[in-house]
This record gives C-alpha cells, sequence and structure tokens, in this order.
C-alpha cells in the first residue's frame, strides 16, 4: 500500500465537525457490517483498496467514504477475472444497505443500528406528509399495524444484490417531497400486502398478510410495477396495463384517445386496435375518396404518447395493432422506419400487427394477398371480416368471409404478393425491432370466454389476450343545466400482473403455497383499483372478467441450477411439465376463491363452465394427472372459477433485477450485463452463476431459436393468454432463416411475438414498466 505523507480530514455534518482519519475504522466498519458471509472472498484486500482510496485524499466527507466503500465493491463484480467475482454484488448490496439504513434512520429519527425503524410510525408520518393514503391507519387498528412490524424481519433484505438495491431504491422506496428516503425494502414489500388484504375479513387478515409477507420478502414472487410502486400510496394506480378498441368515427376516435391520455398520466401502459378504422379514400357520409385512412390518428397518438407523460418519469408507451388484411397495412408496417416520408412516420408508438393463418399459408406458398377497407365491407355486407377467426386450423368463418370478399364485386380490393407484407414486417423487424405478431386465429380459438366476445389486439408486451370491443356515445343530452352524456361501455381490458420467482420458488417446492397467496392478492387489486382507473368502461371490463396475469421469470436461472441445457429437448419437456403444474395450481387457487368469494360474473358458459378449456389441452388422460384435472374441471363446474383469465407471462427485467434471477422467459444476452440507470452502470453477472453451471448460461445471440420457441409452444398450451416472447437474430441471418422461424412460431401454436432482438437493437429498445412484474 502506497505511504502518504499528508494527513486525511474527514468532515461530517455538512462540513460542520473535522476529525483526523483514525486507522482501523474502516475495516472495523466493514467487517460489523459483512461479518462472516463472505469467507472466501478477499474482503482484507477491499479494505485495503478502499484505505488507500481514502488516504489518498487531503479532505473527505464522510459521504463520500461510503460512496467510495460502495463503489469499490462494485468495482469488483465481474466473472472470474482476477479479483472479479459474482459474489461481491451482494458485498456491495449489503455495504449499500447499510446506506439506506442510514438514510432512514435520519430521516425519521432513530438509531441507525435497529435498521429499521416504528412501522407504526412510519405510516403516520408519510400518511401526513401525503406519501401514503391513510387507509392502513383507518382500516387496522394500531395492535394489527404493530403485529405486522413484528412480522419484519431485517435479514431478509440480504437477499438482494447491489442492482436489486439501487432498482428498489431508485424507483420504487417512498421518499417525502424533498427526496428524503423513509421507506426501506421490507416496509415497502409490508405496506404492499396490507394494502391488498385491507378488504378480507379481519377474522383471518393478519395471518393472509403473514402469508402475503412471507412471499415477497422470500424473494419467491414479485408484483407488477404500478402495484410495486404505488401499493399504500396517496396517488397512483395498481394495474399494469390497458387494451382499447377504437370505434370507427370521429367521436370514437377521439373518445379513444382523451381514454388514452388519461391511463398514461397514471402511469399504465396502452394497447389500441385500429383495425375498424377506415382506410385511406374510403368515403365519408358517402363522399368517396376523401379519407385519409390511419396514419392521422397515428400521428395523433403519438403525440398524446409524447405529450403526456407517466408521472413526470418517461413518456407515455402505446403500442398500435393493425390486421394484415387492412388497406392502410403498408403505411402501418413501415411507420418507425427512419426512411421515407416523415409525414407518414409515428416513431414514438410500438406497433404490431395482427396475423390469421390464412396470411401465414399464403405466405408459405407465395400466393397472393387481399386488403381491404373495413368501413367499405361492413357497409356492403352488414359485417366485418375482422369480427371472425378461423375456429379450427384449416377451416372456419375467417376464411370463408375473406374468399366471399374476394368473389364480391362490389368490394374493392388490392391485391399483393403476400410475401411483400411479410418482407414489410420483417424490415419492421429488424430495423427498429418493433414489429410485434399477433396470431389471431390461435388466440380467439382458445381464449376461455369466446361465448362473451373477441380478442382483437393485445397489449404493450403482447402477453395479455382478453376480450376486448369498442365503447360507443349512445345519446348526449341537455338536463337541467348538465351535459349526460349515454355510453355503452365495450371491453376495455386492464391487466392486473404478477409473477413467480422460478429461480427460487421451485428450488424452495413452495409453488403451491406460493400461487394460492399470489392468486388472492392479484385478485384483490380488482377491487381496490376501482376508484383508481379514470376510465369507466376499463373498471366495467375489470369487474366483468376480473381478468389476472399471473406470470414468471428466471427461467433461464431455473435451467442453470438444474443443469439443463437450453438447446435441448429436456428443456422443452421440463416447460411443459412445470407450466402444467403451474397451471393447474392457478386454477385450482382462483376455484377455491371462487367457492369463497363468488366466480366473475361471465363465468356462465365460458370453456372454464363446459370444460372445453381442459378438453382443448387434453388434461383428461387416465393418469393419476388427469384424474386430478377432472375432479378440478367437475368442481369448477359446479362452484365457478373467481378469474375469467389467469395466466400471462409478462417482460418483468425490471422487477428481476430486484429479485435477483434472470427475466421473463428470455435466455440471458450475456453471462454478465451492464445495467445503466439514469447514468449509473452496475455490473450484472447471470444469477448464482459458478464454474460449474456457467456453461448452461448460452448467450441469448448464439442460441438456436427454435429451442426458444418449442419451449414457448410447450409451455403455452397451459396458459390462458400469452407470452412476452422475444426473438434474438444473430448478425448474418438470411431473411429466408427468420421466415422459417416465424413459420415455427405460428405452426407450434404460439399466440404473439414480441420484440425482434438484434446486437444492433438490444441496447436501445424502451420497453412497458408497467408489466415489469
Amino acid at each position: 500500500m502506497e505511504v502518504f505523507d499528508q494527513m486525511t480530514t474527514v468532515t461530517k455534518d455538512n462540513g460542520k465537525r473535522q476529525l483526523d482519519y483514525q486507522e482501523g475504522r474502516i475495516e472495523s466498519y466493514v467487517n460489523r457490517i459483512l461479518g462472516d458471509d463472505f469467507k472466501d472472498l478477499d474482503i482484507a484486500s477491499l479494505i485495503g483498496l478502499i484505505e488507500e482510496e481514502v488516504k489518498s485524499r487531503s479532505t473527505v466527507s464522510a459521504e463520500e467514504i461510503s460512496k467510495i466503500i460502495i463503489q469499490s465493491a462494485k468495482d469488483r463484480i465481474g466473472l472470474h477475472k482476477g479479483v472479479k467475482n459474482p459474489d461481491y454484488q451482494y458485498v456491495a448490496g449489503r455495504l449499500y444497505l447499510q446506506k439506506l439504513y442510514k438514510e432512514a434512520a435520519t430521516n425519521r429519527n432513530y438509531d441507525s443500528d435497529k435498521k429499521y425503524g416504528g412501522f407504526y410510525a412510519l405510516q403516520k408520518a408519510l400518511a401526513s406528509k401525503g406519501t401514503y393514503s391513510a387507509d392502513i391507519l383507518r382500516e387496522y387498528s394500531k395492535e394489527d399495524i404493530i403485529a405486522a412490524e413484528n412480522m419484519i424481519d431485517s435479514e431478509k433484505d440480504k437477499l438482494f444484490t447491489l442492482i436489486g438495491l439501487e432498482t428498489l431504491n431508485r424507483s420504487y422506496l417512498s421518499k417525502d417531497k424533498k427526496n428524503n428516503l423513509y421507506e426501506l425494502p421490507q416496509e415497502r414489500f409490508m405496506t404492499i400486502i396490507m394494502t391488498l388484504m385491507i378488504n378480507e375479513d379481519k377474522s383471518k387478515r393478519m395471518s393472509l398478510v403473514k402469508e402475503g409477507y412471507w412471499a415477497l420478502s422470500n424473494l419467491y414472487m414479485t408484483v407488477a410495477t404500478p402495484t410495486l410502486a404505488n401499493a399504500g400510496k396517496a396517488y397512483g394506480q395498481l394495474s399494469s396495463c390497458f387494451i382499447d378498441t377504437v370505434e370507427d368515427s370521429l367521436q370514437g376516435i377521439y373518445d379513444s384517445n382523451t381514454d388514452v391520455a388519461n391511463l398514461s398520466k397514471g402511469g399504465g401502459g396502452i394497447g389500441v386496435y385500429m383495425g375498424n378504422v377506415r382506410s385511406k379514400g374510403s368515403d365519408i357520409k358517402g363522399i368517396k375518396g376523401i379519407s385519409s385512412g390511419t396514419v392521422p390518428w397515428l400521428k395523433q397518438l403519438n403525440n398524446t404518447a409524447v405529450s403526456v407523460d407517466q408521472l413526470g418519469s418517461r413518456q407515455g408507451s402505446i403500442a398500435a395493432t393493425q390486421d394484415v388484411f387492412h388497406r392502410d397495412i403498408f403505411d402501418h408496417l413501415a411507420g418507425k422506419l427512419n426512411t421515407g416520408d416523415e409525414r407518414l412516420r409515428f416513431h414514438d408508438l410500438f406497433l404490431a400487427v395482427s396475423i390469421p393463418d390464412l396470411f401465414m399459408e399464403k405466405v408459405k406458398t407465395r400466393g397472393d394477398w387481399a386488403l381491404f377497407d373495413p368501413h367499405e365491407v361492413k357497409a356492403v355486407k352488414g359485417w366485418g371480416l375482422q369480427d371472425s377467426y378461423d375456429e379450427t386450423r384449416g377451416a372456419g368463418t375467417f376464411r370463408d368471409r375473406y374468399e366471399e370478399l374476394l368473389s364480391d364485386e362490389n368490394i374493392s380490393k388490392t391485391i399483393v404478393p403476400a410475401v411483400d407484407i411479410y418482407k414489410a414486417i420483417q424490415k419492421a423487424q429488424l430495423e427498429t425491432g418493433s414489429m410485434y405478431m399477433f396470431f389471431r386465429d390461435e388466440v380467439n380459438r382458445t381464449n376461455p370466454n369466446k361465448h362473451t366476445g373477441m380478442i382483437y389486439s393485445s397489449n404493450l408486451c403482447v402477453e395479455i389476450c382478453q376480450n376486448m370491443s369498442a365503447t360507443s356515445v349512445e345519446s348526449q343530452t341537455l338536463s337541467d343545466g348538465h351535459i349526460v352524456i349515454t355510453k355503452t361501455p365495450g371491453d376495455f381490458v386492464v391487466c392486473n400482473l404478477s409473477s413467480i420467482n422460478l429461480g427460487r420458488a421451485v428450488k424452495a417446492k413452495v409453488l403451491d403455497r406460493l400461487i394460492a397467496i399470489q392468486v388472492r392478492m392479484l385478485d384483490n387489486v380488482i377491487e381496490l383499483n376501482a376508484d383508481k382507473i379514470p376510465v369507466l368502461q376499463a373498471v366495467h371490463t375489470n369487474n366483468k372478467y376480473r381478468a389476472i396475469g399471473l406470470g414468471t421469470f428466471g427461467w433461464h436461472h431455473l435451467l442453470a441450477q438444474n443443469g439443463l441445457k437450453w438447446e435441448s429437448q429436456e428443456a422443452v419437456d421440463y416447460a411443459d411439465k412445470l407450466y402444467e403444474q403451474i397451471a393447474y395450481l392457478t386454477i385450482l387457487s382462483s376455484m377455491e376463491l371462487a367457492e369463497e368469494k363468488g366466480a366473475y360474473p361471465v363465468f356462465e358458459g365460458s370453456d372454464w363452465h363446459t370444460g372445453e378449456y381442459f378438453e382443448r389441452r387434453g388434461y383428461f388422460t387416465d393418469t393419476t394427472q388427469g384424474l386430478l384435472w377432472k375432479t378440478l374441471a367437475a368442481r369448477i363446474n359446479q362452484s365457478g372459477i373467481r378469474n375469467g383469465y389467469l395466466i400471462a407471462v409478462a417482460p418483468n427485467s425490471t422487477t428481476a433485477h430486484v429479485a435477483g434471477s434472470s427475466p421473463s422467459i428470455d435466455p440471458l444476452v450475456s453471462k454478465a450485463m451492464i445495467v445503466e440507470k439514469k447514468g449509473i452502470k452496475t455490473v450484472v453477472p447471470a444469477p448464482e452463476i459458478n464454474f460449474s453451471n456457467q456453461w448452461f448460461y448460452k448467450g441469448a445471440f448464439d442460441i438456436d431459436q427454435k429451442w426458444s420457441i418449442l419451449q414457448n409452444a410447450g409451455r403455452q398450451k397451459h396458459i390462458d393468454q400469452s407470452q412476452s416472447f422475444n426473438l434474438y437474430i444473430r448478425k448474418g441471418m438470411k431473411a429466408s432463416e427468420i421466415l422459417e422461424l416465424h413459420m415455427l412460431a405460428w405452426e407450434s401454436g404460439m399466440k404473439t411475438i414480441y420484440y425482434t432482438r438484434t446486437p444492433k437493437n438490444q441496447l436501445s429498445e424502451e420497453e412497458c414498466e408497467g408489466c415489469h412484474s
């Protein structure tokens, strides 16, 4: 170690006190925090480097010393290069925790050696400051809140990595209006669970709080970003995403835009279906050829996304979906390109295309494809092509109507090679990453609520598939000086999300216990959010279907734990087996809730009710598992099910960082990633990576995507909605190879494809944080 002649002065209390640096203080401080938990690491060398950096300065503040200590540990995070070791992410996390403890203790006026202060006092303090609502104080007794305080276990903070704590502190932990930290990680978890259980029967409420805290504090699961950030707060709503269906009228278009703006303001990600809107050159009030088509309305949505930001933190996130048989499809597919006429571009939207089976067949055979104006079709035929789908593979209403339109001389049509449209889809995907694919026939065939509606598109992260319809204005009257507007509410989709941490929950063998409390938590969001969603038709739909989206993350983590190669039939079979188990437990939990609280309002006649949901998936076998499914289906037929939609796998990369696992069902891009948020860079090694399992963390761009698709297909049959599935396209891959992947995805029964990732666009994509559950 270098010897310094100068004496280092340490300043405290914003420079009000000055002390001579004392040898051994840093060593004592670091060893006290870390204890004996990191005996395999050279902590003495780390301490020496910290001391060297501190002593190189003539004057240093206590706050700067804290930063030096954390940064020195952070610099050692890596993979087996010299002193680089993945376990330093826990060392750095432990040291960062001490910083959080001190900040909270200072702001709340208690001794930081206690780590956590009083939970009851925290509720009172933040309610008085307008950060928390007063709901917990009002609905729980003081004794209940103190009982919850006694459940809080600061030892659970040791489960966090550095990136997990940085993410929590940056985005989720509660602060006052001057950005002073008040809330600590376990208090955030306890506030969330007490909020979600607030309306439960008081005789069992605290036992449910204890169970929910067990699930969250052990990082067996996470809740979606809106719930993680807003539960217990005086502001913000708890649902993740919303999907609207735009009506083909001036009133409908502008009403939809207003609804989108109101939801975006509150932090919701928005999906918008544009397939009903008349195309360019269509007639308006019988005057031929004057419609400007969908582009002006998409540009208007683009402006809304930019101008109505999400609580001041980021611009709004809106995905727009168009049918591949709509006459404006080429303009839609080119909407994000950086070439061409800028007047026709809407760069800030996320774009998706809705694809029927027949189109994929035409691409495969290099056949022609017809484009139609939905307004003309409805005017002449009385129905819309978009309002139908093929009930079985190779046959059904959609292709029958399509052929009828082709042969009808009264219907104008534009005929193009199907492969030209496909090439435009692929061009958009490779240049921008964003042209999500929505396989509409498969989505609707497997829709458990087809008895009450149809699904036209998905949400911002393409994992939500629920019934949709447009809201229409029936009348506007002037009555006693008030304008009274009467609307018929459509199905305005709401996504309520939460995800299992496979890397921890499966290893701990707690799925049955975990899923039971997780489904209850999700179901409770529906009531709690009723007065927080500013769009009434969304509230109506939320209550009608009581839809939830239980998902998973940590799939790559789980495979590595079990020594399974991504590119293997064993991984495909494991996906099939595990997700059948998750599906069974989720459906069982929702059925038990229905026995306790009642079924969702339109259960009768659904595939859940008739048993078709289980028969379609081949669950009724002569095995022990098949008998369990038969018994469950019979109970559901009698008792109902609480939630009309149940499972959806969101991207959840942000909250996967919080829980120390890999995102969603994706492979990791590399064994160690550099995550940069607000200028702060952090190395994030693959979860639990070591010399023995590192071979199972093959990078996403090196993986044959065929195996990812087969895994996805294996789990998809057990998922009533869909999955945020990304394709990773390696450099130099031919267009024909990408087409083969798309064909395999469609033929395998996949419902959606999310981003098309390339090495060029991988680090530049913006995602919907609302779905990061």
